[in-house]
């Protein structure tokens, strides 16, 4: 009895998703400028090209973060306490959470958000293997958006005792303009109660030449990443897109602080999406990604907006990069 219910949910939201796809690429390509969602850069592909990124030599964030937070997770698990619930919007493949799981002292459930099924479950069905103490319940959403948590009926939430941890690592509010980020933070806190915790990476301010290196490596994966994007219109949208004629650049906005990601054409082009024939002039641009950087003093004080306290900041010695412990004030 329940199966074709279950059948007709999953289609009615991989339709929703698809509709929703449409519209914000033809909303994007027919604004001016022109402009894309980054989330759209992470389908199955993107994820992959996204884990190559990480490893090239150019991009520093992910390396730094990981090398901090074995050396952070130690002293944030003490203010943390035992018996926490983690929570990780956007979890991926759900790595660096394991080094905060291994530093807590007893945590009690897991529970990772991404919009990507596959992904998620595969990372759930390992971290249980692994961590056969800790519930490890996934939620697939779209974390930009407001989602409620498995089981969570408001002020009852917190009847286990547990405390709450959000878990938000790879300066993924960094995608986020600042007035949005603050909001978005506003919407986590949501999910938290007084004495909860927002744990976060943010990246720095530092040089041009060390910040666009990093979003264009030597190797072409982050042109590569970027691209896919054009390609997956392609595949889903039945578009007729020739992504060649496009060209990947990473330029660093000192006045925004921020890294912006475009795609150039390259030529005078028309493309057609959904029935709709899109202009290009050479040389205009597609923007597809903001990545802003922080300074310490800064971060504080948006966060502070949004209604968290930092307890403690956490660097690495050439200051690339930091992690904050935020607690929700009672």
């Amino acid at each position: 009895m329940n199966l074709p219910t279950q059948t007709k949910t999953s289609e009615h939201r991989n339709s929703a998703a698809e509709d929703e796809f449409r519209r914000d690429i033809l909303s994007g390509l027919l604004s001016s400028p022109k402009t894309l969602p980054c989330k759209y850069l992470y389908d199955e592909v993107g994820s992959l090209l996204f884990e190559k990124i990480c490893e090239t030599p150019e991009y520093y964030l992910t390396r730094t973060e990981v090398a901090l937070l074995r050396e952070a997770c130690p002293q944030a698990a003490q203010l943390i306490g035992p018996d926490a619930k983690v929570i990780e919007p956007g979890s991926g493949a759900g790595e660096k959470v394991r080094i905060l799981l291994d530093a807590l002292v007893r945590p009690r459930a897991f529970l990772p958000v991404d919009i990507s099924k596959r992904a998620l479950l595969a990372s759930a069905h390992q971290l249980r293997k692994d961590y056969p103490d800790v519930e490890v319940h996934p939620l697939v959403a779209d974390f930009t958006k407001p989602f409620q948590l498995p089981n969570d009926t408001g002020s009852s939430r917190h009847n286990d005792g547990a405390r709450r941890v959000v878990f938000f690592p790879g300066s993924t509010i960094s995608n986020f303009a600042p007035n949005a980020a603050t909001k978005f933070l506003a919407q986590l806190r949501a999910l938290l109660s007084p004495g909860d915790f927002l744990f976060i990476g943010v990246d720095r301010i530092k040089d041009r030449q060390t910040l666009e290196n990093a979003y264009d490596d030597a190797q072409g994966v982050t042109a590569a990443f970027n691209l896919n994007l054009l390609e997956r219109i392609v595949r889903e949208l039945d578009a007729r897109v020739d992504p060649s004629t496009f060209r990947h650049r990473a330029v660093y906005n000192e006045q925004e602080a921020r890294i912006e990601m475009h795609l150039h054409s390259e030529r005078e082009q028309t493309i057609e999406i959904c029935g709709h024939e899109i202009q290009f002039r050479k040389g205009e641009s597609i923007h597809t990604e903001n990545s802003y950087k922080y300074t310490p003093e800064r971060f504080i004080a948006l966060a502070e907006t949004a209604g968290y306290q930092v307890v403690e900041t956490f660097s690495d010695e050439r200051k690339l990069f930091s992690l904050y412990l935020c607690a929700v004030p009672g």
